[in-house]
């Protein structure tokens, strides 16, 4: 079952790649020209995901596929990385599909010669980790 958490990755790294996402099964569309913001995901990443999580939502899916977003958030599915690109893509864990990465539309992608989307890094932690690395292999210890 793939986690609330995986499911906001999977969005925010395609919406990074440039796919959108249409909300109540064509009646709105969502992509955010920012996903991140320092070390969170951006007040228009935010936005869009309440969106989805709202009741009157519809049925909301990442563009160029067809599994819902409710049909990730349930038991029968995962989020795994795609064997052409590495990103998250859905992967059914009950039963048996024909899956499609969202790169499947993508002609250009993967471009190596653009940053790849992430998600977001608290520098703060990152660096006090590195610190640590340091201090403990100081010679003299």
């Amino acid at each position: 079952m793939a986690t609330e958490n995986e499911v906001r990755q999977y969005l925010a790294y395609w919406f990074q790649a440039g796919k959108g996402l249409v909300i109540n099964s064509g009646q709105g569309y969502c992509r955010p020209d920012r996903v991140i913001q320092g070390d969170r995901y951006s007040l228009e990443f935010e936005q869009c995901w309440d969106q989805v999580q709202a009741s009157d939502a519809g049925d909301c899916y990442l563009e160029g596929t067809s599994q819902t977003i409710s049909d990730l958030l349930s038991p029968s599915w995962d989020v795994s990385p795609c064997a052409r690109c590495g990103m998250p893509v859905p992967m059914i864990s009950i039963g048996v599909a024909s899956m499609q990465c969202p790169c499947n539309d993508m002609p250009t992608w993967p471009n190596q010669d653009l940053p790849q989307p992430r998600s977001p890094i608290n520098s703060s932690d990152r660096l006090g980790k590195i610190r640590e690395r340091l201090t403990a292999s100081e010679p003299g210890d």
